[in-house]
């Protein structure tokens, strides 16, 4: 990518658990809301811009929190929904994006360098920012940048539920009259020296002589004002989801041919339930993605009951291309995914028939254990 304009977007879920909260109970919708133990003992975990502007924060004493705020609802939060959230937001980034990385719960980078060439990187970036509001119901903020230090800063600069582009060649313009706190890295204790010399906001910095900044900050002195310039090297690292299992094909050739379209796709299925079993996991979650020349992506996705066996996870995989393909266009590039995985037992009813299954994929691994994953394939099925 050497020459290229860098675009990276930097997503952030405004007040996440919070938000989760709201959707759970919309009797919370515009209220005071403190998550993170009860109101004698425990810290704050987060809280609502309600809240906030009393002046709670997070890892507040919950006392001192309520006693800044005695109207919030204390809440410890209900944690078991907070992954199914973060994980269906990043479901919906994975299947639209070329790279991105999940920085955290709520964080998520994606790296659209080069993608200008076919789309305008900021309408996508809204288009996606639309979507995931419009699907989960979660307030979302984004910054979009030329590297991931300035995208952060752009994100917070435009909570909540908004979003902000900083044009390349204008970062330090855009950076010089925030607060020097919001530089990454920059924590209590080197921000309460930094304003013991007079260093208030990032111009401040910018400007400073770099051989006082070292007798302070030592060889970080460098990096600090490089960082108050906009420069910034951190990469968009790809993003690896521990929790489900996917595969997917670009062809060296566009196509539309259906047939073989479809034989790939039970292909990918086949080889994915064969290592679902090899596991000992059940899939409760199907996906198919299609990717156009444009790089227009698509995704679509089902719940199931839990499954590792290739003809009822195929029936599904067919369902859902036959729903998400436009006809007669040509496709770049297909995949498919299982998630929600869970620990495989003998699944689901235990009646003749399903004990009869176990034992034929049990056979049909043991062809493959012993011969090669390919020596075993399913026929074409209409």
């Amino acid at each position: 990518m050497a020459g290229q304009q860098p675009y990276i977007a930097h997503f952030d879920l405004d007040a996440f658990f919070v938000s989760v909260e709201r959707i759970l109970d919309p009797s919370l919708v515009g209220k005071a809301l403190i998550l993170g133990g009860s109101r004698e003992r425990g810290v704050v975990s987060t809280c609502s811009y309600e809240a906030r502007k009393f002046g709670v924060h997070s890892a507040m004493p919950m006392a001192r929190a309520v006693a800044l705020c005695p109207h919030a609802i204390v809440m410890q939060g209900t944690r078991g929904q907070y992954s199914k959230f973060s994980q269906w937001v990043t479901d919906i980034i994975a299947a639209k994006s070329p790279l991105f990385e999940k920085a955290s719960i709520d964080e998520f980078y994606i790296d659209l360098t080069g993608m200008d060439r076919f789309f305008d990187p900021l309408q996508w970036t809204i288009d996606l920012r639309n979507e995931i509001i419009e699907t989960t119901g979660l307030p979302i903020s984004f910054g979009l940048a030329s590297n991931k230090m300035v995208a952060k800063i752009a994100t917070n600069a435009a909570k909540p539920n908004g979003f902000l582009q900083v044009l390349a060649g204008k970062e330090k313009e855009f950076l010089a009259p925030l607060q020097v706190g919001e530089i990454p890295g920059v924590g209590e204790h080197m921000l309460k020296t930094m304003h013991s010399l007079g260093i208030m906001t990032i111009n401040d910095l910018s400007a400073y002589p770099q051989y006082l900044l070292e007798q302070n900050f030592g060889k970080y002195a460098e990096v600090l004002q490089q960082k108050a310039l906009g420069n910034h090297a951190g990469s968009v690292h790809h993003f690896h989801e521990a929790k489900s299992m996917s595969t997917e094909h670009t062809f060296s050739e566009n196509t539309s041919d259906q047939d073989f379209l479809q034989a790939e796709l039970m292909r990918m299925t086949e080889k994915l339930g064969h290592e679902l079993r090899e596991e000992g996991k059940m899939t409760n979650c199907v996906a198919v993605k299609i990717r156009y020349p444009d790089f227009e992506t698509h995704t679509r996705q089902m719940s199931i009951a839990p499954s590792s066996y290739d003809d009822e996870l195929i029936k599904v995989v067919k369902d859902l291309f036959g729903n998400l393909y436009k006809q007669k266009h040509a496709v770049r590039l297909i995949g498919v995914r299982f998630s929600e995985l869970t620990a495989s037992s003998l699944q689901t009813d235990l009646f003749e028939n399903r004990v009869r299954k176990a034992s034929l994929y049990t056979a049909i691994d043991a062809v493959k254990l012993r011969f090669g994953k390919k020596s075993v394939g399913r026929g074409k099925t209409k």
